[in-house]
């Protein structure tokens, strides 16, 4: 048997239900389907399209999602960080043309998901930081809390931002509609009370029916729904082709946005839910799920969807056993479309305000919060910055000062967490660490060993820490690099300079514990081409040896006959590790 052939049914075999799980996973997408009702059309109206767009997503989503997961019980459904993203960025499109706008997103989006786990990016969504993503996410949860209130209160508001609106509904409390407000606030009660029950399960849908009861009951005309928004279609869900006419720079913008909040939620939701039957979970993997789930999303005329931390929590305490809780909610909410979808137009708009503000008031981390401001400044202004510029600007333009503060961020922490040592032997001949000298003295040998990162401004600031040669005759030092498998340019172009700097005044640089790849990379022919005067030893199993041998080369360098007598180096370890 060929290794495709196994591979083939091994891909299938990992795919098909297991007839022990098959009843757990049956039921457990039940509840999945019932919530996905109301979120899913939560996250259309969050998006600025007609609640359906968020329907087919919830089930396009789970779907075709779910079978790619390494993640086994994550749910790849609506989520309101990328719904707030997708309608940021199709605000600008004319009314008519944004549900169009929204589906070529969705595919664009799934498009750059499935590429980024092609190339095995998987790895960078650890460089996002942790202050970053807080500030990001409590952004994105104030904001719709703060753009829901008009829906809330029925109120007809203007802004460009969601704090503008809220301004402006609190200051002309004249337009609120009193019955809007009613309706909102006992789907808000509904939903606090019922998640403390046995019924919490099934909070949300509780908290539409007896709304929408209310509503029709005593007759209240002036409380918004769903078919006021738009028509919500009947039966299966068609195909759709992407207009690409509607293909722009800030629509591709905003594609990029939505990929990586995606990406990084879903990171996260691995993390919080790991496989139960102890198989490794594969980003990679799951960026690439993530994106088959956009693209049918997309095909489907849906909006974006990821990793729902949400979701995936109530797929696991509903019994879930594999991926098939998530495929099944996907396919139970077919069958909810195709036989309920009449009703879903009667929802009163109020309500599906109500759920957005208790899932957004409810993924705020007090406790995450007060952990970064405990950690320091540079925390505190990651944190506020991010979160200010999600409040303030498109979420488009807030990811993208998200992304550059975490780079600047990790620059910044290589350059402070740099620290050099001096590595001087005792009595015992033990080694110890000593603060490295600002001056090199005459004809000694210096041994330093460096702590952190050596890439950009941790080069930079290595500069600045080595000992000046400028005043010494014949110095000799030793840099200690050794488990360094890559050394960037800066940091060539730094050792580079030091080196002559020793070379001018008749000492030596000797660089030990070299990788092979470093030696292969740093050989006599680019050194000879730079003008570069240093010796380089490779590391070996022992630790030491090849430190040791930079030690005895300096020492012989410097009582070689020079016109007068020998002198010994007045530092230097019997036995340094390299």
């Amino acid at each position: 048997m060929t290794p495709t052939v196994t591979a083939v049914r091994g891909w299938f075999r990992d795919r098909l239900p297991q007839r022990r799980d098959l009843k757990a996973d049956l039921i457990a997408g039940l509840p999945g389907a019932i919530s996905s009702v109301p979120d899913g059309m939560a996250s259309g109206v969050l998006a600025g399209v007609s609640p359906v767009h968020g329907l087919y997503a919830s089930f396009a989503g789970p779907l075709f999602g779910g079978m790619q997961t390494s993640t086994k019980l994550m749910v790849v459904t609506t989520t309101s960080a990328s719904a707030l993203a997708a309608g940021s960025a199709i605000a600008t499109v004319p009314e008519g043309d944004r549900a169009d706008a929204l589906v070529l997103l969705t595919l664009i989006a799934g498009a750059v998901m499935v590429l980024a786990g092609l190339l095995r990016l998987g790895r960078y969504t650890r460089f996002v930081s942790h202050s970053v993503m807080t500030g990001f996410l409590t952004g994105i949860s104030v904001n719709i809390v703060l753009g829901q209130l008009p829906d809330l209160t029925g109120a007809s508001v203007s802004g460009s931002v969601a704090l503008a609106k809220a301004f402006d509904l609190i200051t002309n409390p004249t337009r609120v509609d009193w019955p809007s407000v009613l309706t909102g606030v006992l789907a808000l009660v509904l939903l606090i009370v019922l998640a403390r029950t046995r019924l919490a399960l099934f909070s949300s849908l509780v908290a539409l029916v007896v709304p929408c009861l209310v509503v029709i009951v005593f007759g209240l005309d002036t409380v918004a729904s769903v078919s006021d928004v738009g028509a919500i279609p009947t039966g299966f869900p068609p195909l759709e082709l992407p207009d690409l006419g509607l293909l722009s720079v800030s629509l591709v913008s905003g594609a990029f946005a939505v990929s990586a909040i995606v990406l990084v939620q879903g990171a996260g939701v691995a993390e919080a839910a790991p496989n139960r039957d102890g198989t490794r979970t594969r980003p990679n993997r799951d960026f690439s799920a993530q994106g088959v789930g956009n693209l049918a999303s997309g095909l489907f005329g849906g909006m974006p969807v990821g990793g729902s931390v949400g979701q995936t929590a109530l797929n696991d305490t509903a019994g879930a056993r594999s991926r098939w809780g998530a495929v099944f909610s996907g396919i139970w909410m077919v069958v909810i479309l195709v036989l309920f979808s009449g009703l879903v137009g009667k929802v009163p708009m109020p309500t599906l305000a109500a759920v957005l503000i208790f899932a957004a008031a409810g993924s705020i981390r007090p406790a995450q919060i007060r952990s970064i401001v405990s950690s320091g400044p540079a925390s505190i202004v990651a944190l506020v910055t991010t979160f200010v510029a999600t409040l303030l600007l498109p979420v488009t333009a807030a990811v993208g000062i998200g992304v550059a503060l975490s780079l600047l961020l990790q620059l910044n922490q290589e350059a402070v967490d740099l620290r050099v040592v001096r590595l001087e032997a005792d009595r015992d001949g033990r080694l110890t660490e000593a603060p490295v000298p600002a001056r090199l003295e005459d004809r000694e040998v210096v041994i330093l060993d460096v702590y952190g990162s050596l890439f950009y401004a941790g080069a930079r600031t290595l500069q600045v820490q080595l000992p000046d040669p400028s005043t010494a005759n014949s110095p000799e030092v030793i840099l200690r690099l050794r488990g360094r498998t890559t050394l960037g340019a800066t940091f060539f172009k730094v050792v580079a300079d030091y080196a002559n700097r020793l070379d001018t005044v008749g000492g030596r640089l000797y660089l030990s514990g070299l990788t092979p790849e470093v030696l292969e990379t740093w050989d006599d022919e680019r050194l000879d081409a730079q003008g570069v005067v240093l010796e380089t030893y490779g590391a070996t199993p022992v630790l030491g040896e090849s430190t040791l041998r930079a030690f005895e080369d300096a020492r012989r360098r410097l009582v070689r006959p020079s016109g007068g007598p020998p002198r010994e180096p007045s530092h230097g370890p019997s036995d340094p590790t390299g």
